[in-house]
């Protein structure tokens, strides 16, 4: 799930980026992705400024809306799935194990940042529509950034996978002249962040789009060690086994080509799942 202000993926905020300076408060999105017995559900409507309310402790989208409950975040999500509009309704409740301030840049500039707010939370999901919930463990970050993806990033790859010793999040971002900014941080439960030696890359087999998607593992795994998650034309995102400190652990990984989101032909797809509600 992601909550956007400024959608960055919108094919209508990058259109009105061509023409004039874009009011980011016009292009919001909760965006919620559910998988299970009961069937993928998706939903990422863009509304306009006039469906946004914010403040320090709540934001609303539409009818969705996400507030702190002590020392909680609560979203309570009420969207329309695309294409066939279903039903997306139900309540999460995310528990951090320890917040952590510290923004890291993602460019030379400065321009784009990412705030690991907690690697390690506790999560509790409610669905009415469709039917399910689950209680587990979950990730949470924020981005932020002053221009387009398109305007200065390739690509990025990023994983996250639960230690005993705290998480592991991997965060390698291509810039545009093809200069690599590899992050490699374990979130120790006590609140301290250690920098790590990035491990090799390996590669992972390519998705159904034909999209690679490389990730850091210390040993190069067998076959059969991926399950992909969502595969898109620019994204996908996927369970990774990799090895960490002489152990194997499984993580979420996503891979995002910039080029390929900025292509003509997938701005001109992007609409059938990005419906937009002004």
């Amino acid at each position: 799930m992601i909550v956007f202000v400024g959608s960055v993926f919108s094919p209508y905020y990058r259109l009105g980026l061509r023409y004039d300076a874009v009011d980011p408060e016009n292009h919001c999105a909760f965006n919620v992705v559910l998988f299970g017995e009961g069937g993928k559900r998706w939903t990422m409507t863009e509304r306009g400024r006039g469906s946004l309310e914010r403040s320090p402790e709540a934001i609303r989208i539409g009818p969705s809306r996400a507030f702190y409950e002590g020392d909680r975040l609560v979203l309570e999500v009420e969207e329309r799935s695309t294409p066939f509009f279903r039903k997306v309704k139900g309540r999460i409740e995310i528990t951090p194990d320890r917040l952590y301030e510290t923004a890291y840049a993602l460019d030379a500039g400065g321009r784009h940042r990412w705030r690991p707010v907690s690697p390690s939370c506790r999560i509790k999901v409610d669905f009415d529509a469709p039917g399910l919930s689950w209680t587990g463990r979950a990730y949470w970050d924020t981005n932020e950034g002053e221009r387009p993806v398109d305007a200065d990033f390739q690509s990025w790859q990023w994983s996250r996978a639960i230690l005993d010793d705290g998480p592991v999040v991997f965060y390698d971002v291509v810039d545009r002249g093809g200069c690599t900014w590899p992050l490699a941080l374990r979130f120790d439960p006590s609140g301290a962040v250690e920098d790590l030696a990035p491990p090799p890359m390996r590669r992972a087999p390519l998705t159904g789009w034909r999209m690679e998607r490389p990730y850091r593992s210390e040993a190069a795994p067998g076959p059969g060690t991926i399950a992909t998650v969502e595969d898109t034309p620019f994204y996908a995102r996927s369970l990774v086994r990799q090895h960490l400190f002489g152990r194997e652990v499984t993580a979420v990984h996503e891979s995002l080509s910039v080029g390929r989101f900025a292509s003509p032909i997938v701005q001109a797809m992007l609409p059938w799942r990005m419906p937009r509600r002004p």
